[in-house]
């Protein structure tokens, strides 16, 4: 089954097949614009080229068929997405000492942490080279995305302000780190496919809030996940990392709370502790409340495709952010 197929079922057979060719060319296009000379420049600047599901660029797909559909433009613009996301994945693997990625050695491991971090510059000006050849709006477009890429990981990395709400901190960071780049992505496919500026800017609203979504419903999965997805269960909590089941939990008023609230404050190393906080939060009201929001934020990324009529492509979006967020139930 293609990629387009496997993630958007709903799409007709006509629309799968114009996806699928999209996709295609701009493997191929991804592919001639990591070539280097250097033979070991080449290689790690491949190394996570194949696998990973291509979300971003078949959302700009998706969206340039609201207009006249896929072009040149519009598979560059997917190819300089696309870029920016395996690059940021070579950093996020050395801040997370990550030894896997896609099924096989991330490039940390597979090399070693220094180039990993200077070929994750080199995709990430790869990225910037391609979309400034689409001209100086989409070379703005870029910079400002990688600019809050960069803010969401740094206010990720640190403790929300004192006096900062702590779900309000939270979700301020998902939209940046995760929400931001997809909504570049749904974006540029709605202005290279000709669309008017009114459903450019819906593009850009939808594909943060459906960014969103796929994080909040990563959340739930890890408390929730049996680990027959392939998800082990528990890693965030492992960790110490802050998600929304967590946030939920620890904002709860009842005393009988108190004990997975003290388990929640600190990483859970010790694998009692974590089995612990695992049970208990399983069946706790904070997961179902994340469900709910997870749920929310889906049916708000629909809503906002009211103005645009319907059609084939708008159906696959409108089905969309509930199939991401369905991942959580």
């Amino acid at each position: 089954m293609s990629k387009a197929a496997t993630l958007m079922p709903s799409a007709s057979r006509a629309l799968t097949d114009r996806l699928t060719d999209g996709l295609a060319a701009v493997d191929v296009r991804l592919t001639e614009v990591v070539q280097h000379e250097d033979e070991f420049i080449a290689g790690a600047s491949q190394h996570l080229l194949s696998g990973g599901k291509r979300f971003r660029p078949l959302l700009t797909l998706l969206a340039s068929e609201l207009g006249t559909g896929v072009n040149d433009a519009v598979i560059d613009a997917a190819v300089g997405v696309e870029l920016t996301h395996i690059a940021s994945l070579y950093h996020d693997d050395v801040m997370d000492a990550a030894e896997r990625r896609h099924g096989k050695s991330s490039v940390n491991a597979a090399y070693d942490n220094i180039t990993a971090i200077i070929v994750g510059d080199l995709l990430f000006g790869r990225a910037s080279e391609i979309v400034a050849g689409l001209g100086s709006e989409a070379a703005r477009i870029q910079a400002q995305t990688f600019v809050r890429l960069c803010a969401g990981q740094i206010r990720d990395d640190r403790q929300a302000p004192a006096d900062a709400d702590p779900m309000e901190h939270y979700l301020g960071v998902l939209a940046d780190k995760t929400g931001s780049l997809i909504a570049t992505a749904a974006r540029y496919g709605a202005m290279f496919g000709g669309c008017p500026p009114e459903t450019v800017a819906i593009m850009r609203q939808y594909g943060e809030l459906v960014g969103m979504v796929f994080q909040l419903s990563d959340d739930v999965l890890d408390i929730a996940s049996d680990g027959a997805s392939g998800k082990t269960p528990g890693t965030d909590l492992r960790e110490g990392v802050t998600t929304l089941p967590v946030l939920y939990a620890r904002a709860s008023k009842d005393p009988a709370d108190d004990r997975l609230k003290s388990l929640l404050s600190h990483p859970l190393t010790d694998d009692a502790e974590h089995a612990e906080a695992l049970e208990i939060l399983r069946s706790h009201p904070a997961l179902e409340q994340a469900r709910r929001h997870t749920e929310a934020v889906a049916d708000q990324a629909v809503a906002l495709l009211e103005p645009l009529g319907d059609g084939d492509a708008l159906q696959v979006m409108r089905d969309l952010p509930g199939q991401v967020a369905s991942r959580s139930v």
